[in-house]
C-alpha cells in the first residue's frame, strides 16, 4: 500500500513539473533539442506606435518632461528678474499727462478791495486821458468828469459791437490741459546695487537647480525604460509558459483518453494552464504600465503607443563592471559628488544669496539720491477766446475809446506755455516703525536656515553616494554570479537534450532543464537591470555622468 502511495506520488510530481517545464512527448519522437525559451520570432511595431530606444527616450524626455520644463521656466524668469534689477540704475522716463474742465472756481480776490488799489474799473484810463487834455492847447479839449469818460466808453463799445459784461470769473479758466515728462536717473542706491547683485546669484541658483533636474530626469528615464524592457522580457517568459502548459494539457488528454493517465492528472494540468494564463496577464499589465510609467516620465500622451527597441540580455559595455571598490574608493566617490552636483553648488550659492538679500535689508539705512529733469507744458484754454484790442494801430496817442473783438484759435500760443526744470532727489527712510530693523532680522534667520539645509543636504549626499557604491558593486558581482548560473544552465539543457536523443533521459528533465535556463535566464536579466540602475543611481549621486549622455548639451545652456 505504501509503496502505490509512493509511486502514484511520484508520477503526480513528475506530471506536474512536466506541465510547468513542457509537453511531454515520447522518448523515440524527441530527435532533436526545443529551442531555447528566449529564441522568438521579431514582431513589428505598428505603423503609428513611436519607437523608443535609451537615447530617443532620453532626449525626448529632455524635451518635454513637464518637471524640467518647469525647470526651465525658471531659469527663464531668472533671468527677466535680472534685467528687472538692472532697471532700477537705467534712466526712466515718465510721461503725465491731465485735463480739467472747471465748472466753477472762487474768486481769489474778492472782498480784498485789491481792485482799488490797482485803480481798476478804467479809472487810471480817466486820470490819463484828463492829464493829455489838460496839457492841450486845444480848448475843446478839457477835462471830462469820470460819470462823461465812462458813459462815452461805453457808446465806443457799443459802436465797436464789443460784448462785454459776460459775467464769469476773471482769474479761472474753463480748460487746463497739463502734459509732463519726467526724466530720472539713479546716483547712488546701496538698495538697487545689492538688488543686482541678488538676481544675478538667484539665476546661478537656478540654472544649477535646473542642470539638477537634467540629471534626475535622466536617471528616472533610463530606470523607466529599463524596468519597461525587463516587464516585457517577464511577459514574454509567461508566453512561453502558457504555451508549454497548452500543449501538456493537450497531450495528456490524449493519455487519459488513452488510459494510460488518471483523470486527477488531466485537471491538475487544466489547474496549471489557468494558474499560467493568469501569471501571463499579470506580467501584460505589469509591462503596460511600465510603458505608460515611462510615457509619464518622458512627458509623452498615456494614449500614445510606443514599441520599445532594447536588449537586456545584452551585456553592457561601458567599463563599469571592472570597477571596484579601491578603484573607486568612497573617499573619491564622496568628494566627486560634493565638489560636482549641482544641487549642492545650488545650495552653496542659495547661503551667499541670502548673504547679498541680507545687505539689500541693511541698505535700508542708507539714502537714495537721483538727479530729475522735469519738461512740462501747460495749457489754460477758455471757452471763450476772444480778445478785445484797446490800442488803435493809426493813433500815435493811447486811445481808450477804442476797442476792437479778436477771436483765437484753440492751441493759440497765448494760452500755452512750456516750463523746463532740473535739480537733485534726495531719499532718506529715517524712522518706518522698525519695518527695516524687522526685515533685517528675518534675513539672517534666512541665511541661517540656508546655511543649515546646506550641511543637511552635504550629509544626505555623503550617505547617498556610499550606498550608490555599495549598490553598484553588488549588482556587478550579481551579473558575474548569474552569467556563471546561464552558462551551466546552458551545458545542463545541451547535456539533456544528447541524453534524450539517444533514450537515455525522459523529456520531463529535458524540460525541467528548459525552465531552470528560462529561469536562470530572468535572473540574470534582472541582475543586469539592477546594475544599470545602480549606475544611473551612481552617476546621479555623483552629479556627474560616468558615460556619454545626451543631456549634457542642456546642462551647458
Amino acid at each position: 500500500m505504501r509503496a502505490s502511495l509512493l509511486s502514484l506520488s511520484v508520477v503526480s510530481l513528475a506530471l506536474l513539473l512536466g506541465v510547468c517545464l513542457g509537453p511531454v512527448r515520447p522518448a523515440h519522437a524527441q530527435t532533436t533539442a526545443p529551442p531555447l525559451s528566449s529564441e522568438r520570432a521579431p514582431t513589428s511595431p505598428p505603423q503609428d506606435s513611436l519607437v523608443l530606444t535609451l537615447d530617443t527616450a532620453v532626449q525626448a524626455a529632455l524635451a518635454d518632461n513637464h518637471d524640467l520644463q518647469l525647470a526651465q521656466y525658471d531659469v527663464r524668469e531668472a533671468n527677466a528678474q535680472v534685467r528687472e534689477a538692472w532697471g532700477n540704475l537705467y534712466p526712466s522716463l515718465d510721461l503725465t499727462g491731465s485735463y480739467t474742465r472747471n465748472l466753477e472756481a472762487a474768486n481769489p480776490f474778492a472782498g480784498s478791495g485789491a481792485a482799488d488799489l490797482t485803480g481798476g474799473n478804467n479809472q487810471t484810463d480817466w486820470l490819463a486821458l484828463n492829464e493829455r487834455r489838460r496839457q492841450d492847447e486845444n480848448p475843446s479839449t478839457s477835462p471830462i468828469s469820470f460819470q462823461e469818460f465812462r458813459e462815452q466808453q461805453r457808446q465806443s463799445i457799443e459802436e465797436a459791437g464789443v460784448s462785454f459784461g459776460r459775467g464769469g470769473n476773471p482769474f479761472s479758466v474753463a480748460n487746463e490741459l497739463r502734459t509732463g515728462l519726467q526724466l530720472t536717473q539713479t546716483l547712488y542706491s546701496k538698495q538697487a546695487f545689492a538688488s543686482v547683485r541678488g538676481s544675478q546669484q538667484f539665476k546661478d541658483v537656478s540654472r544649477f537647480a535646473r542642470n539638477r533636474q537634467v540629471q534626475t530626469t535622466t536617471n528616472e528615464v533610463v530606470t523607466a525604460f529599463y524596468r519597461a524592457l525587463l516587464a516585457q522580457e517577464r511577459a514574454q517568459v509567461r508566453r512561453q509558459r502558457v504555451s508549454r502548459a497548452q500543449t501538456a494539457l493537450q497531450e495528456m488528454t490524449q493519455q487519459v483518453k488513452s488510459g494510460v493517465l488518471p483523470k486527477a492528472q488531466r485537471l491538475s494540468a487544466q489547474v496549471e494552464r489557468s494558474n499560467a494564463r493568469t501569471q501571463m496577464t499579470e506580467a501584460r499589465n505589469a509591462a503596460a504600465l511600465a510603458r505608460d510609467n515611462l510615457k509619464r516620465v518622458i512627458g509623452l500622451s498615456p494614449s500614445r503607443p510606443v514599441t520599445l527597441k532594447g536588449d537586456l540580455e545584452k551585456k553592457p559595455n561601458d567599463g563599469l563592471q571592472h570597477i571596484s571598490m579601491e578603484t573607486l574608493s568612497m573617499s573619491r566617490a564622496v568628494d566627486q559628488a560634493l565638489e560636482n552636483r549641482p544641487d549642492l553648488q545650488r545650495a552653496r550659492l542659495n547661503v551667499e544669496l541670502r548673504t547679498i538679500r541680507k545687505e539689500a535689508s541693511r541698505a535700508e539705512f542708507f539714502p537714495r539720491v537721483e538727479a530729475v529733469a522735469n519738461l512740462n507744458y501747460t495749457g489754460r484754454v477758455p471757452d471763450d477766446r476772444t480778445r478785445v484790442q484797446t490800442d488803435n494801430p493809426n493813433s500815435q496817442a493811447p486811445d481808450p475809446f477804442f476797442f476792437r473783438e479778436q477771436q483765437r484759435g484753440f492751441f493759440d500760443g497765448d494760452f500755452w506755455n512750456p516750463s523746463l526744470s532740473v535739480g537733485l532727489q534726495f531719499t532718506w527712510k529715517i524712522f518706518n516703525g522698525f519695518q527695516s530693523s524687522s526685515r533685517l532680522q528675518q534675513a539672517e534667520i534666512q541665511r541661517q536656515r540656508a546655511q543649515t539645509q546646506l550641511d543637511q543636504l552635504r550629509q544626505a549626499v555623503t550617505v547617498e553616494v556610499r550606498r550608490a557604491v555599495r549598490d553598484l558593486e553588488t549588482a556587478r558581482e550579481r551579473i558575474q554570479t548569474q552569467e556563471t548560473t546561464v552558462r551551466r544552465a546552458k551545458q545542463n539543457y545541451q547535456h539533456v537534450s544528447e541524453r534524450v536523443a539517444e533514450g537515455v533521459a525522459r523529456p520531463l528533465e529535458l524540460r525541467e532543464a528548459s525552465d531552470q535556463l528560462d529561469q536562470s535566464r530572468l535572473n540574470y536579466l534582472q541582475a543586469i537591470y539592477d546594475y544599470l540602475v545602480a549606475r544611473g543611481d551612481l552617476e546621479t549621486a555623483l552629479g556627474q555622468p560616468l558615460t556619454s549622455t545626451s543631456a549634457s548639451s542642456l546642462m551647458t545652456r
